[in-house]
């Protein structure tokens, strides 16, 4: 096998071309993900020519270098936050203390469980995405599908790195599972539910990149405080291209409505039947569309009583959003918080210590930042004059995971009985017919400035480019 060129194939700031160990591993863990790229990554790409952001370094000229690129060829870089000398850990039972540059002994179990849960979820997304660039509604989107795609890549490859060069054999054979199991497969799926879940269709995409990409704006976020010096550094850089993904899917949703809207006004109609045989999603759907995939997502942050949290939290390995501007003392002994429950078919509040609250906190900080998102696709109904509002559903709302798992609650918070339950379901979350019908729109599009019927071209391109820049060359 031939050695790879370290500072051409894998651009770093890990000094590879130094380290033989590390070399070795990734050589022969390369050719693994490459397999893997081929057989799961964007079905029928492989000849491509796509206009790709791709980082070449940390400092603000090379983070974000555009060019046409074959995807099997984009060059999956491991970079690192430039470190911060003397860091302390600020939060914790090690509070003061001086970051860890390597694994300590006692929590290495728990570093390496967070690592490859977080590992996990990024070729979980491309593997559900796989299918969509033969359905993009213009070569814009594709090429963002594809960014979205290769960046996922490449935070595999930071997480993989963090495993072989911290983490010796145990490292090496998590990071080979990490490209053994499958999104969905019965017998060996991801780790996650909702990376188990189909993205079939474009509208289901921009709901997973607004709402699912978030969460991993706030695990990420969480893991970037850690005491763990490599695993702060190494998320912070990945949050740099997680906003990108994220954007793409507010500004996908937005399109989606502001071109529904568009439709409703020319027609004068709200009419469901009539808005789908004019070809545009209507609105109640994309609303149960939302419910499903922000459900789905809120269920990542975990049981909302949980001692591996607080576990995580004491022992200074995951932080809270914006730790550092937290007003209290970091360490969160003499704290509580309040948590939903259900007693006599009510929903109430009781308080818990705050410690084994730290998911839901994080869950909360979630909320909030998802209800803006939603907001702002409101004003787009609001400027075109449609009195109907996207909303979001009550946090204990089709949840699978925690205090609320098998616990039937309306999306307004009133607790159900099975009966009503079935009779509103089709009402609140997306239905066999529903996806039928929007599949049913869903057909590429290759002409650059061309648009799919059901969705609003951009407001501006890619990196300055014009719209109907030629973003994908299919050769």
């Amino acid at each position: 096998m031939s050695s790879i060129n370290y500072s051409e194939k894998i651009p770093n700031n890990v000094n590879l071309a130094d380290d033989r160990a590390l070399q070795r591993a990734l050589e022969q863990w390369q050719p693994n993900f490459l397999s893997w790229w081929g057989e799961m990554g964007p079905e029928g790409s492989h000849g491509y020519d796509v206009y790709l952001r791709t980082a070449v370094s940390v400092d603000a000229g090379g983070w974000a270098h555009f060019d046409y690129v074959k995807m099997p060829a984009y060059r999956w870089g491991i970079f690192l936050t430039p470190g911060e000398q003397d860091r302390k850990i600020h939060f914790g039972e090690h509070k003061g203390e001086t970051a860890w540059h390597d694994v300590p002994g006692e929590h290495r179990a728990n570093l390496r469980r967070i690592i490859v849960t977080q590992g996990d979820t990024e070729p979980a997304s491309v593997e559900q995405q796989r299918h969509l660039g033969l359905t993009a509604p213009s070569l814009y989107d594709l090429r963002n599908l594809f960014q979205v795609n290769v960046e996922e890549g490449r935070h595999l490859w930071a997480m993989v790195y963090l495993l072989h060069r911290y983490f010796g054999r145990d490292g090496r054979e998590e990071a080979e599972a990490l490209l053994g199991r499958r999104s969905g497969d019965e017998d060996n799926p991801r780790i996650l539910g909702a990376f188990n879940e189909q993205t079939p269709d474009w509208l289901a995409f921009y709901m997973f990149t607004y709402f699912t990409d978030r969460d991993g704006k706030f695990q990420l976020s969480a893991l970037a405080e850690s005491g763990f010096d490599p695993l702060a550094r190494t998320t912070k850089f990945m949050l740099t291209e997680e906003a990108h993904h994220m954007f793409v899917g507010e500004s996908g949703v937005s399109r989606v409505i502001q071109r529904t809207a568009q439709v409703m006004n020319e027609l004068g109609t709200d009419d469901v039947a009539k808005l789908r045989a004019a070809g545009v999603i209507d609105l109640p759907t994309i609303q149960r569309y939302l419910n499903f995939h922000y459900s789905v997502t809120i269920d990542l942050f975990g049981a909302d009583h949980s001692s591996n949290a607080a576990t995580f939290y004491s022992s200074g390995l995951k932080g809270r959003y914006e730790e550092g501007k937290r007003d209290d003392d970091h360490r969160l002994n003499e704290h509580g918080y309040r948590l939903l429950d259900v007693q006599d078919g009510r929903l109430v509040e009781r308080e818990v210590p705050m410690l084994n609250a730290m998911n839901e906190v994080l869950r909360d900080d979630y909320i909030k930042d998802s209800i803006a998102g939603v907001g702002r696709w409101n004003k787009v109904l609001e400027k075109a004059g449609i009195d109907f509002r996207m909303t979001v559903p009550h946090k204990a709302f089709n949840r699978q995971i925690g205090t609320f798992a098998g616990t039937r609650v309306s999306p307004d918070g009133r607790v159900l009985s099975e009966a009503e339950w079935a009779a509103n379901e089709a009402t609140w979350l997306a239905t066999p017919q529903d996806r039928a019908f929007v599949a049913s729109l869903m057909g590429r599009v290759a002409e650059p400035g061309k648009f799919a019927n059901w969705i609003a071209p951009p407001a501006m391109g890619v990196n300055r480019q014009p719209v109907d820049f030629e973003y994908v060359r299919f050769n």
